[in-house]
């Protein structure tokens, strides 16, 4: 039943290396696929743009950022300012006139680029060292925004993003604007996938579990570093494209300060470390969850014919917030990767508790 393994030979290394051998696995994502390209059609635009469309992007964010946190184990406190200098990178090339496709990419470049510069110095450091480094960079980045006009317009400016244009043709839909943030998600997510499949991912996870060990044995430990850096720089700078010219349409400082950092971190540890599937969960309860607890909040005061006080609505749903973070946490601190997986352990023996896999 479901995530059987029954009746699956592998006979040759590409079927045993294969990312869905289980024939559920597959009918599962091709129903996710699928009910990912008819959203547009079913679902009305608040629920959209306000759900569905914020966390396909950051969804993407999340995936980045895992690479570097759950594959090379190196915490970074500082994403938010990645994320900062690919949107307003991406912006100004396409105020510029640049492509709309070579804008973004071009953000990437450039994020990439100012976090390998800075991860020379940050990664001489582990640890909690490299938290206050990373930390540092998202201070900089963010003085340098608010006090240079030429990028930012100042700090109580907005930088209107261009229009999209893909293939020279504008894209004026929210339902195409999803699409393409769908696109990027899509590939980063293949990319990643791929990565443990590769001789980069095995090394990033020596580095990870020893670096002493891994250097030992030829990894050379801090060019790898690098390279994670490197890369979720990059992705960390298209996702911070992705979300000024697709959902904000605009940018401005506020949008990437601290707060947005430690969002991040928060997605991927609850999440969990080192997983796809955990980065896409992760980015679900910390992005959607504190709009469905004030939405059912509401709805349930109206139910009830309650009148709470004004402080009373404001916190109670950031209480049960981080009520419900510490739960899953405390019921499993690997994240919800780990319940799901614990689930799909479970599902692929019952119901015969006693067997294994």
């Amino acid at each position: 039943m479901f995530f059987r393994l029954a009746g699956i030979r592998h006979t040759s290394y590409p079927a045993a290396r294969a990312l869905w051998p289980i024939p559920f696995d597959r009918y599962l994502l091709g129903v996710v696929l699928l009910f990912a390209l008819v959203a547009p059609f079913v679902l009305p635009d608040r629920y959209m743009l306000g759900y569905l469309l914020p966390w396909v992007i950051w969804s993407t964010a999340a995936l980045g950022l895992n690479l570097l946190m759950g594959w090379a184990g190196q915490i970074h406190l500082g994403y938010a300012a990645v994320m900062a200098l690919g949107g307003y990178g991406a912006v100004h090339l396409g105020r510029f006139g640049v492509p709309f496709e070579l804008a973004v990419l071009g953000g990437g470049f450039i994020a990439a680029s100012c976090g390998i510069v800075f991860g020379f110095a940050a990664l001489r450091v582990k640890g909690l060292y490299l938290a206050i480094s990373t930390l540092a960079m998202q201070y900089m980045v963010d003085w340098v925004i608010n006090h240079f006009p030429g990028i930012s317009g100042g700090s109580q400016a907005t930088l209107q993003a261009p229009a999209v244009r893909i293939v020279g043709m504008q894209v004026v839909s929210n339902g195409g604007r999803y699409y393409v943030a769908l696109a990027v998600c899509i590939v980063v997510t293949i990319f990643i996938l791929n990565v443990s499949r590769t001789s980069f991912g095995r090394a990033l996870v020596a580095v990870r579990e020893k670096d002493f060990a891994a250097a030992i044995i030829g990894v050379d430990a801090f060019g790898y570093k690098l390279r994670a850096f490197w890369c979720s720089s990059f992705i960390g700078g298209i996702s911070g494209a992705v979300l000024g010219y697709c959902y904000y349409r605009a940018l401005a400082p506020e949008m990437f300060h601290l707060d947005v950092s430690i969002q991040a971190v928060a997605m991927v540890i609850v999440g969990g470390l080192g997983s796809v599937v955990g980065s896409y969960l992760g980015a679900a309860l910390v992005l959607l969850a504190p709009i469905v607890l004030n939405n059912s909040i509401a709805a349930l005061m109206q139910l009830f014919n309650l009148s709470p006080t004004q402080e009373m609505m404001t916190y109670l749903p950031l209480l049960l917030y981080g009520a419900l973070i510490s739960g899953f946490l405390l019921f499993d601190p690997l994240g919800l990767a780990k319940i799901y997986d614990n689930l799909r352990n479970y599902l692929s023996v019952w119901p015969f508790r006693h067997a294994r896999h």
